[in-house]
């Protein structure tokens, strides 16, 4: 179902799949650094489908279909996001009682939300190949995205998912190889989380190490969970779909069901 979203004065695509949040938890998907919607393909549906709980999935601002944002971009727009945007969008739509779950940009976007403020909504959080701070496989994987962009067919590509393509190409892409953007991490962030965690790294990704979960287990006190999946890149819903549904599927479960006592929908 599509939702009508706005936010800070912008439209935000959104959809909403499974049963409303007076009657089940949410789970909010929280995008990529050139994700939208309909970049997660199937899996908010079939995640729906499998837990019985309702799933959130909106493109940024600047993403998708959703309204653009000026460039360029702040080195902090992920802080932006979770300061402002995310909270407003958990607002606008209902949400009472929510995982959490962000792929790359969104789970640092995850991160940074759930260590900043003591929201009781959140009650866990999934991380599908976060960056927790830069790596030099980051940057150089960033770099061959630039001159795939302007030589090659990612441009074609992002150009069916994205009504204007170089505002959500260039604003993740000039932050990231911004040279002050080398020294950006939210590692401080993590000490302060107080619920379950789930991290999704595949062992092929291009464009982070399992350096950044080793990272989140030495920084924070809540539970961790990791998965690190073979023959798997950047996005694990993607290369993986199967064994992705099936760990953030049972992960959900434990966290809302058997911790919580709180029952799918029928």
């Amino acid at each position: 179902m599509a939702l009508d979203v706005r936010v800070n004065g912008r439209h935000l695509e959104a959809e909403w799949h499974g049963p409303p949040p007076d009657r089940a938890p949410t789970l909010v998907l929280l995008h990529e650094g050139l994700g939208c919607v309909a970049m997660w393909r199937d899996f908010p549906r079939r995640l729906a489908a499998q837990t019985g709980y309702g799933v959130l999935v909106y493109s940024r601002a600047g993403y998708g279909q959703s309204d653009p944002v000026p460039l360029p971009r702040p080195i902090s727009y992920m802080h932006d996001e979770a300061f402002a945007a995310l909270p407003a969008v958990l607002d606008a739509t209902g949400v009472r009682k929510a995982i959490l779950i962000g792929h790359s940009d969104g789970a640092s976007i995850a991160i940074i939300y759930a260590g900043s403020r003591q929201d009781f909504r959140v009650r866990g959080l999934v991380l599908m190949a976060p960056h927790f701070f830069v790596e030099d496989v980051t940057i150089r994987s960033i770099a061959e995205a630039k001159r795939a962009f302007e030589q090659g067919e990612l441009r074609e590509r992002l150009a069916r998912h994205h009504k204007d393509v170089d505002v959500a190409f260039w604003g993740w892409n000039r932050a990231w190889l911004d040279p002050a953007f080398r020294n950006w991490r939210i590692d401080e962030y993590l000490s302060h989380i107080r619920v379950p965690m789930l991290i999704v790294q595949g062992k092929d990704d291009q464009y982070g190490t399992a350096a950044q979960v080793d990272l989140a287990e030495a920084e924070t006190y809540c539970p961790i969970e990791r998965l690190l999946l073979d023959d798997c890149r950047h996005a694990p819903h993607v290369d993986q779909p199967q064994a992705t549904l099936e760990a953030v599927a049972a992960f959900c479960h434990r966290v809302l069901t058997v911790h919580e006592g709180l029952a799918p929908a029928a």
